[in-house]
C-alpha cells in the first residue's frame, strides 16, 4: 500500500546554499545510499567492469561536445515527439535500446528532451551531466532560456502544439510502461528524471515549472498505474501460496511455495521502490504546484490528482488526499474550479467508493450547492451534473433546500446550465416511477406509466410561478425526458377522459398548466430549437435530427388533428385554454389531412373555430383563431380551397353584420344605446383582428371605419374602444393597399386612391391627439408615428420610385403635437400616470405595463427622429430628458444620439447644444438671474453636459467640426441676453460657459486656440480684467481653452489678464525652441468658416493682436495703425515693458455702454514698444526654463550616484521605492491556506501538508538572475529614473 503523504521518501536532498534553484537531489548521486538499496543494482559512477568501453564509442558519436553533430541527436527525440508521426510505443522503444547500450547517453537524451519540451534553446552537454549539481544545469539552462518571447511549446497555438501536447504525456506514459520491469528500479534513470523534473517545478520561469510539473504529474500518474499492477500481482501471489500452503502435506509443493515467498518478495521490494517515487514527487512537486500562481499549473495537479484516486482508490481516496480538491473548489480561477468537479464527478460515479467519500461530502457540500451559481457558466454546469450524481449516489445527503436551489435554473437563460438542472430534476422527481414490467401489456394514456409523471410536471410548474415560462422548463427536461414530454396521447387523455376511480381529477388551473406545457413540447418538436433567448440562432439540424422531426411531426397530427376538435370542444368557453389549443394547428402536417383521408376532422376543426369566433370578444383569442386560418390556407396543399370557402362565408357575415349595426348606430337624431355600442364593437374586434392576417381590401372597410371616426370627432360621444379599433382597423386597410399598390400590378386609380385614404387618415389621427381619452390619444399617436415611417422619403428606396407620389412629410404643427404628446405622456412621473393606470397604481405589475407602453411611445417617435421624419431639433426636448429618467428610458435616448449623430454630426452637436438651453433658461426662470451655482438644478445641467460629452468618443477628429459648432453654439448663447443693470454686470446667461467647458476637452489643440479666438469677439477690455465671483463662468472657460494650447494666438489683453495662469504654465513645461509662427496663422486663418471676419462682431478693443512674424522689427514709419489688426488700448503700469517707458502716462480707463465705440480716448502706445517688451520677456522664460532644465540635471546626477551605492550594500534601496514586478512562483503557504480555509472548519483533518524540502524562502536564497536586485541593471535603473525625472518636470 502506499503510505500517506507523511512518509519520508528514501531520497536525500542536500541544502546547496549558493544557489537559488533548490532541488531533491542532484544529477551526482550521493555516496551515502544504503547498501541493502544497491544490492545488485548499477549505480550511478560505479559502472560494472568494461562498461565504459562498451558504450565509449557511441557515446562519443551521439555526444561530442554542444556545437556539432550531437545537436541534431539532442533535438531528435524532442523532433520525433512533436511531429507524432511515429508510434510513440517504438520510439520509446528505440530509447531504451540505447539506454540498455549506454545509459548516460540515453539519460543525457532524454534530460535534454525536457529542456527542449520547455522552449529552451540550451543544451546540456555530457561534461555539464558529469561535474555540474542540478541546480547548477538548471540556472545554466535560464540564462540560455529565450526571453524575447513569452511562448512555448505547451502554450503556442495551432495545431501542431496541441498535438504536441497529448504526445508529450503519452511519450511519458508509454516510457514508464515499457520500463515498469526492470529500467525504473536500478536507482538511476528514475532517480535522475525525479530530481530533474522537481527542480524544474520550483523555477521562477514559467516554461520550465509548466511543462516540468505537467512531465512529474504525468510520470506520477504512470507510477500509480504501475503500483496498482504491483498490488493485483501480491495479491494473486498471496492467494496462490495460501491455497498451495493449505494443501495436506503429500500434495504440497514445496519449491512453489519458496517461488511464490520469493516472488512476494521482489513484488513487496519493487512496490516499496514505487512508493518512494511516488511520495518523492508527491511531495517535492504536487504540494508545491497546487497552489501555483500560474492557474494552469494549479489545473494540472486537480486534474491528476483526481485520476489517481480514481485509479487506485484503496490508496489515495482518502482525507489526506482529497482536501486538496476541496481546498482547490475555492480558487479564483474557474479552470481550476473545474478539473475539481470533473474529478470529483469520476468518483462519485462509482458507488462502490461513496463510503469513502462520507466525510468529504459532508464537509463540501454546501460549496458544491453555492458553485451552481458560478460565474463561470461552465463550472456550474459541471456542480449541478455533479450533484446529480451525488443525489444518484444517495437520495439523503441533499436536503430539500440544497435541492430547490438547483430547481429554479430550469428556467435559467443559459441553456446548458438549464439542461444540467433539469436533468437533476428528472432524477429528483422522477427516480420512483414503477418499472415497467415486459410481461404485462403496455397501457396507453391515462393509465400509462407516464400519466402521474405529468402530473408531476405539472404540479412543479404551478409550484414554480412562473407561469410564462412553460417554454424554458419543456427545453430544459427535452433531453432527459424527451419521450415523457412526447406522450401527447397521454396529455390529451387526461385533459379528456373521466378520472379512473379513486383518482383525483385535475383542477382548472392544473388542465390551463397541462395544455400550455403540451402545446410548447409540440413546438418544441416541430421547431428543433430553443426557446428565444437561449439559443444564438438556428443551427443546421443533422440527417438524424431532420428524420426525428419528421416522425414526430407526424405523430404530432396525426394524434391532434383527431383530439383537437374534442378538445376545443369541451374547452371552448375558456379563453386562456382555448388560446392555446388554436396554436396547435400551426405545426400540422397539412398533408396528413388528405393522405390519412381525415377530411371530416378538418370539417369538425373549422365548425370549432367558427364557434369559438361568435363566442368570444377577447382580443387574443381572435388573433388565434386568425393565424389558424392563416396556417390552413395554404395554397400548397389541397384543403386550400375548403378553408378558404369556410373564411370567406365567416368574414362575409362579420362584415355584412358590422355594416348593418353600423349604419343603426350612427343614425341621427337617436342616441346609442349600450347594447348597439357592445354589437359593434364585438364585431369590429373580430374584423380587426382577422384583417391582421388576411387581406379584406374587397369589403371596402375605409370608408365605413373613416365615417365612424369622423362621427367620434364630431360629437365626441364615441365609445373609447370603439374609436381604438376603428383607428387599428383602418391602419390595416391602409397597409393591405399599399402592399396592393407595391407590388405594381394595381392601376394610377388605386395609388391616387391611396394617397387620398393615407392624408385623410392621418389627419383624422391627428385630430384624435387632441381627445380627452388617454387610450385613444395614445393609439393615435402610436399609428401616426408608424404611417409617417412607412410613408417617408425611405418608401422610394430599393427602386421604387414609382410610389413617390405617397411620400408624406408632417408639417410643424403636426410635429408640434408629437412632440407636445410625448412631453405630456412619457416624461411623467409614475404617480402622475395613475389615472391612465386603470386603478392599478398600488398593483407592481399595472406600474411595469405602464413604463412599457410609455417606452413603446417613446421609441415610435425616437425612431421619426432617427429618420429624418422630423426636425433633428425636436430631438433637444428628449435628450435634456436623459439624467431626470435615465433609469426608465435611458436606453432609448442614448441610442437614438447615436443614431442622429451617425446621420449628422453637427446638427446632432446643435441639437444637444439646443438642450442643454432649454434646460438652462427653464433654471433662469424658476431661479432667476442670481442663481446659485451649487445648486442641484445648475449641478444637473453640467452633469448632463458632462454625460454628453462622453457619447463623443474618443477619436477627436471625426468629432471635430460638431465640436466646433457645439462650441459656437454655446459661446452665442452666453452672450445673446446683455445685463439690463449696465455693462459693468455679467449677462444673463454668461454661467452657461460653466457648463460649456465640459466639452472643452474634446477640442482638438488647434481647435481650442481658434474657439478662444471667437471667444474674445465677443469681450470686451473690462470683461477680461473682472476677477468676481460672477465672472468666474468665463474665467474658467477661458483656462479650459487655455489648457494645452499655444499663447501665440491670444490677445495681449488676455495674455495680460491670465499673467498668473500662463506663468505657471511655462514653469511646467520648458521651452523646447522658437514657435512656427506660419502654422499658427494657417490653424487659426483656415479652414474655419464660422470664424469670417464678416460674420463677427464690431469689437474693436478686442481685436486679435499681429503676429510675431519677421515684419515685427520693420521702421515704425512702414507700419500704419489702419493696415494692422492692433487695436488702441492702455497697459497696466506694472504690466509696461522696463526697458522702454511710454512718452505719456495712460489715463484711468472709463467705463463705456455695451457695444464699444471704435474710437477711445486714451494715449496710444507705439507698436514696437509692444513687441520688444513681448520679446524681452519671452527671453527671460527661456532662460529660466534653461536653469531650472540644468538644476534638475544636476539633481538627477546625485541621485543616481546614492541610488547605485544603496544598490551595491543591499536590498536596503528597495524599501521606499516599488519593487520590480517579478513573477512570483507561489503563493504565500500559510496566506493561501487561510485564504482557503476561510469560512469552513477542518477539524477532522488531521493531516497536515508536508513541509517543502526543495524550496526556500526568498532571504534565504541568493541574488540571482530572478532577484529584484540584479535585474536592476544599468539600463533598467536608467529608465527607471528617467521616468522620475520627466515626472518631476
Amino acid at each position: 500500500m502506499i503510505a500517506a503523504p507523511e512518509l519520508q521518501t528514501e531520497f536525500h536532498y542536500p541544502q546547496d546554499t549558493d544557489t537559488r534553484f533548490s532541488s531533491d537531489t542532484d544529477f551526482d548521486d550521493p555516496d551515502g545510499r544504503s547498501a541493502s538499496q544497491g544490492k545488485g543494482k548499477v549505480k550511478k559512477g560505479k559502472k560494472a567492469p568494461g562498461e565504459k568501453g562498451k558504450g565509449g564509442g557511441k557515446g562519443a558519436g551521439r555526444l561530442n561536445g554542444h556545437h556539432q553533430e550531437n545537436g541534431m541527436e539532442n533535438f531528435m527525440l524532442f523532433e520525433v515527439v512533436k511531429l507524432g508521426k511515429t508510434a510513440m510505443q517504438a520510439v520509446v522503444d528505440d530509447w531504451i535500446e540505447s539506454y540498455k547500450h549506454d545509459r548516460d547517453v540515453a539519460l543525457l537524451e532524454l534530460i535534454n528532451f525536457f529542456i527542449q519540451c520547455s522552449g529552451c534553446k540550451g543544451v546540456v552537454s555530457s561534461e555539464m551531466f558529469r561535474h555540474m549539481q542540478n541546480s547548477e544545469i538548471i540556472r545554466k539552462m535560464t540564462e540560455e532560456f529565450d526571453e524575447d518571447s513569452g511562448d512555448y511549446p505547451l502554450t503556442m497555438a495551432g495545431p501542431q502544439w496541441k498535438k504536441f501536447k497529448t504526445s508529450f504525456c503519452e511519450f511519458i506514459t508509454v516510457l514508464v510502461r515499457q520500463c515498469q520491469y526492470s529500467i525504473i528500479y536500478d536507482e538511476y534513470m528514475m532517480d535522475t528524471v525525479i530530481s530533474l523534473l522537481t527542480g524544474l517545478s520550483d523555477s521562477q520561469v514559467r516554461a520550465f515549472r509548466h511543462t516540468s510539473t505537467l512531465a512529474a504529474m504525468k510520470l506520477m500518474t504512470a507510477l500509480v498505474n504501475v503500483a496498482l499492477n504491483l498490488s493485483i500481482n501480491m495479491d494473486n501471489t498471496q492467494r496462490q501460496y495460501e491455497a498451495e500452503r493449505n494443501k495436506i502435506i503429500g500434495k504440497r509443493a514445496n519449491d512453489r511455495l519458496e517461488l511464490l515467498l520469493q516472488k512476494r518478495k521482489e513484488l513487496q521490494e519493487n512496490q516499496d521502490e514505487i512508493e518512494n517515487m511516488m511520495n518523492a514527487i508527491f511531495k517535492g512537486v504536487f504540494v508545491h504546484r497546487y497552489r501555483d500562481a500560474i492557474a494552469e499549473i494549479r489545473a494540472i495537479c486537480i486534474e491528476e490528482i483526481g485520476v489517481w484516486m480514481k485509479m487506485y482508490s484503496d490508496a489515495f481516496l482518502n482525507d489526506s488526499y482529497l482536501k486538496y480538491v476541496g481546498w482547490t473548489m475555492h480558487d479564483k480561477q474557474g479552470e481550476v474550479r473545474l478539473k475539481c468537479l470533473t474529478a470529483l464527478q469520476g468518483l462519485y460515479y462509482n458507488r462502490e467508493l461513496n463510503a469513502k467519500l462520507e466525510l468529504f461530502t459532508s464537509r463540501f457540500k454546501d460549496r458544491i450547492v453555492s458553485m451552481t451559481l458560478d460565474k463561470e457558466y461552465d463550472v456550474a454546469v459541471q456542480a449541478i451534473k455533479l450533484l446529480t450524481l451525488v443525489l444518484h449516489s444517495s437520495e439523503e445527503v441533499l436536503t430539500a433546500e440544497d435541492c430547490e436551489s438547483v430547481y429554479h435554473l430550469v428556467y435559467s437563460a443559459h441553456r446548458p446550465v438549464a439542461i444540467a438542472a433539469g436533468e437533476f430534476l428528472f432524477k429528483k422527481l422522477f427516480s420512483h416511477r414503477d418499472i415497467d414490467d415486459d410481461s404485462m401489456p403496455k397501457r396507453r394514456g391515462r393509465q400509462s406509466l407516464n400519466a402521474n409523471l405529468i402530473k408531476t410536471t405539472v404540479f412543479f410548474f404551478l409550484e414554480s410561478e412562473l407561469h410564462e415560462h412553460a417554454a424554458y422548463l419543456v427545453d430544459s427536461m427535452w433531453e432527459c425526458a424527451s419521450d415523457l414530454l412526447k406522450d401527447w396521447e397521454c396529455m390529451i387523455s387526461l385533459l379528456l377522459d373521466e378520472p379512473l376511480p379513486g383518482e383525483e381529477a385535475l383542477t382548472d388551473r392544473q388542465e390551463t398548466a397541462l395544455i400550455e406545457i403540451m402545446l410548447c413540447t409540440v413546438r418544441q418538436a416541430a421547431e428543433c430549437h430553443p426557446p428565444v433567448g437561449r439559443g444564438t440562432g438556428k443551427r443546421v439540424l443533422t440527417a438524424k435530427e431532420k428524420k426525428t422531426q419528421l416522425d414526430d411531426r407526424t405523430r404530432m397530427t396525426e394524434l391532434f388533428v383527431v383530439g383537437l376538435p374534442l378538445l376545443l370542444a369541451k374547452y371552448s368557453i375558456d379563453a386562456e385554454k382555448v388560446t392555446n389549443l388554436l396554436q396547435l394547428p400551426q405545426f400540422f402536417d397539412l398533408e396528413i389531412y388528405t393522405t390519412g383521408r381525415l377530411e371530416k376532422h378538418l370539417e369538425s376543426l373549422l365548425r370549432q373555430i367558427r364557434e369559438i369566433v361568435e363566442k368570444h370578444t377577447d382580443t387574443d383569442v381572435l388573433e388565434a383563431c386568425s393565424k389558424t386560418y392563416h396556417a390552413l390556407c395554404n395554397e400548397e396543399f389541397t384543403i386550400f380551397n375548403r378553408v378558404d370557402i369556410a373564411r370567406s362565408q365567416l368574414l362575409d357575415e362579420q362584415v355584412d353584420k358590422f355594416n348593418r349595426l353600423l349604419e343603426d348606430f350612427l343614425q341621427e337624431g337617436e342616441e346609442p344605446d349600450e347594447d348597439d355600442a357592445y354589437q359593434v364593437l364585438s364585431t369590429l374586434k373580430r374584423i380587426t383582428a382577422f384583417h391582421n392576417a388576411h387581406d379584406l381590401s374587397k369589403w371596402d372597410l375605409f370608408t365605413s371605419n373613416y365615417k365612424l371616426l369622423n362621427t367620434g370627432i364630431e360629437n365626441g360621444d364615441m365609445p373609447e374602444q370603439i374609436v381604438i379599433h376603428a383607428l387599428q382597423c383602418t391602419h390595416y386597410v391602409i397597409l393591405w393597399h399599399l402592399a396592393k399598390v407595391s407590388e405594381g400590378s394595381s392601376k394610377k386609380e388605386d395609388m391616387v386612391t391611396l394617397r387620398k385614404q393615407m392624408r385623410a387618415f392621418c389627419l383624422m389621427c391627428q385630430r384624435y391627439l387632441a381627445s380627452v381619452n388617454t387610450a385613444v390619444k395614445e393609439q393615435a399617436f402610436t399609428i401616426l408615428c408608424d404611417l409617417l415611417l412607412i410613408f417617408s422619403h425611405q418608401i422610394i428606396s430599393g427602386g421604387r420610385e414609382v410610389l413617390e407620389p405617397l411620400v408624406y412629410m408632417p408639417e410643424a404643427c403636426l410635429q408640434s403635437e408629437l412632440l407636445s404628446f410625448i412631453l405630456d405622456h412619457v416624461f411623467i412621473d409614475q404617480d402622475e400616470d395613475n389615472n391612465s393606470s386603470d386603478g392599478q397604481q398600488d398593483d407592481e405589475a399595472g406600474k411595469i405595463e405602464a413604463l412599457h407602453k410609455r417606452r413603446n411611445l417613446l421609441a415610435a417617435y425616437c425612431k421619426l427622429i432617427i429618420f429624418n421624419v422630423v426636425e433633428m431639433n425636436t430631438g433637444a426636448d428628449i435628450f435634456k430628458q436623459y439624467m431626470r429618467y435615465y433609469n426608465d428610458y435611458g436606453d432609448i435616448i442614448k441610442e437614438t444620439m447615436s443614431k442622429t449623430r451617425q446621420i449628422d454630426k453637427i446638427q446632432c452637436a446643435k441639437t444637444l447644444i439646443l438642450s442643454l438651453q432649454q434646460l438652462f433658461n427653464e433654471m433662469l426662470s424658476e431661479l432667476g438671474p442670481g442663481f446659485d451655482r451649487s445648486s442641484s438644478a445648475f449641478c444637473g445641467i453640467k452633469e448632463l453636459a458632462r454625460r454628453f460629452s462622453l457619447t463623443f468618443g474618443l477619436d477627436q477628429v471625426k468629432t471635430r467640426e460638431a465640436i466646433a459648432m457645439l462650441h459656437k453654439d454655446g459661446i452665442e448663447f452666453a452672450f445673446k441676453e446683455p445685463n439690463p443693470q449696465g455693462e459693468g454686470h455679467p449677462p444673463v446667461n454668461l454661467a452657461f460657459l460653466d457648463i460649456l467647458s465640459e466639452f472643452s476637452s474634446k477640442l482638438m489643440r488647434q481647435d481650442k486656440r481658434t474657439v478662444h479666438m471667437y471667444l474674445e469677439r465677443f469681450m470686451t477690455f473690462q470683461m477680461a480684467l473682472q476677477r468676481e465671483d460672477c465672472w468666474l463662468p468665463l474665467i474658467s472657460y477661458r483656462n479650459s481653452l487655455q489648457a494645452g494650447g499655444d499663447d501665440d494666438t491670444m490677445s495681449v489683453v488676455s495674455g495680460i489678464s491670465s499673467r498668473g495662469s500662463s506663468v505657471r504654465s511655462k514653469k511646467t513645461k520648458p521651452v523646447a525652441g522658437k514657435r512656427k509662427l506660419p502654422e499658427v496663422e494657417e490653424s487659426v486663418g483656415g479652414g474655419d468658416v464660422w470664424l469670417n471676419r464678416e460674420q463677427a462682431l464690431q469689437t474693436p478693443v478686442m481685436m486679435p493682436s499681429p503676429h510675431l512674424t519677421s515684419t515685427a522689427m520693420r521702421e515704425p514709419k512702414r507700419l500704419r495703425p489702419d493696415d494692422s489688426y492692433m487695436g488702441v488700448y492702455s497697459m497696466a503700469p506694472e504690466q509696461q515693458p522696463p526697458q522702454q517707458p511710454p512718452p505719456q502716462q495712460p489715463p484711468t480707463p472709463q467705463h463705456h455702454p455695451q457695444t464699444p465705440q471704435p474710437h477711445l480716448h486714451q494715449t496710444p502706445i507705439d507698436y514696437n514698444t509692444q513687441v520688444t517688451w513681448m520679446l524681452a520677456q519671452r527671453q527671460q522664460q527661456q532662460e529660466e526654463a534653461v536653469r531650472q532644465q540644468h538644476e534638475r540635471a544636476m539633481n538627477y546626477a546625485k541621485l543616481r550616484s546614492n541610488l547605485q551605492h544603496a544598490i551595491r550594500r543591499g536590498s536596503g534601496l528597495m524599501e521606499d521605492d516599488e519593487e520590480p514586478i517579478v513573477e512570483d512562483v507561489m503563493m504565500s503557504s500559510e496566506g493561501r491556506i487561510e485564504d482557503l480555509n476561510e469560512g469552513m472548519d477542518f477539524d477532522t483533518m488531521d493531516i497536515d501538508l508536508p513541509a517543502s524540502k526543495n524550496r526556500r524562502e526568498r532571504s534565504e536564497l541568493k541574488p540571482d538572475f530572478f532577484d529584484p536586485a540584479s535585474i536592476m541593471d544599468e539600463s533598467v535603473r536608467t529608465t527607471h529614473f528617467l521616468g522620475y525625472d520627466a515626472f518631476q518636470r
